[in-house]
């Protein structure tokens, strides 16, 4: 298992001749296996960062490292599971969940048991030869999931997957990823705009600024968490009752909304 280190990382981009920064000084660790999720007002480089971690994007100034090798690009160590399914139309939930791996020319043996693993784990079974058209939004992103883990990487990297997914659907996605994540751990960076999924899901939750993104404040909430003898594989609505979770959820609201305050003044 790989951690992530951000160590005083800026982007900078040019438009129509002008320099903007999207992140300036950001440094925080992920920690191997551990769950760390970001939020901050829009356009504060959240994605940026995440796509930094994947390889498919660099910075200005600074280091992203990934078990600590300096990252250079896409890898098999890490996997995307981006907001936008991103699933071929012409193939099979299996088909697809499967591509990485042909890809990878690993035994069709060995890909066949990877495959039917995962489709047991996110609850596939019985849609196996189904087409993305024929599948609820909450069951596409299950096949992306499914197919970012089977290749088995060390990190996840997650930019708001269950953004387009309804109220009822996404919440029941955030149980199944901790069902996931306890069967079959991975380091995870997740991005989010709902500060709830946050505290729900991470170990820690990273608050950013407004643009350019610096590190507000990060938020241990697994030690939160263990104080106060909560547990996230309850179902959500029962965490989300518990008085320290409505501590955390507040707090990192009003960090957030003193954010926007400046931006308007």
């Amino acid at each position: 298992m790989s951690n992530i280190i951000f160590d005083r990382v800026a982007r900078h981009f040019r438009r129509n001749g002008v320099d903007l920064a999207a992140v300036d000084g950001v440094s925080f660790e992920v920690r191997k296996s551990e769950f760390v999720a970001i939020v901050g007002p829009s356009g504060c480089g959240k994605t940026t960062c995440l796509r930094m971690a994947a390889g498919l994007d660099f910075p200005t100034a600074g280091s992203v490292t990934v078990g600590g090798k300096p990252v250079t690009g896409p890898g098999p160590d890490r996997s995307v599971v981006f907001q936008q399914f991103a699933l071929f139309p012409w193939k099979t939930v299996v088909e697809n969940i499967d591509f990485g791996l042909r890809a990878a020319r690993l035994p069709l043996t060995e890909r066949r048991e990877r495959v039917g693993r995962y489709v047991d784990l996110m609850g596939l079974k019985g849609h196996e030869s189904a087409f993305p058209h024929q599948l609820s939004g909450g069951m596409q992103q299950r096949v992306a999931i499914a197919r970012s883990y089977v290749l088995d990487p060390d990190v996840l990297l997650m930019d708001e997957p269950f953004g387009s997914l309804d109220a009822q659907t996404r919440v029941v996605m955030q149980e199944e990823l901790i069902k996931l994540a306890r069967v079959s751990p991975r380091t995870v960076l997740f991005i989010t705009h709902a500060v709830e999924e946050a505290v729900y899901l991470a170990d820690r939750v990273v608050v950013m600024t407004r643009r350019p993104g610096r590190i507000g404040e990060i938020i241990d909430v697994a030690k939160v968490r263990m104080d106060e003898h909560w547990d996230r594989h309850e179902r959500v609505e029962d965490v989300m009752d518990e008085a320290s979770f409505v501590h955390l959820r507040t707090h990192i609201w009003r960090l957030l909304r003193e954010q926007q305050s400046r931006n308007e003044q």
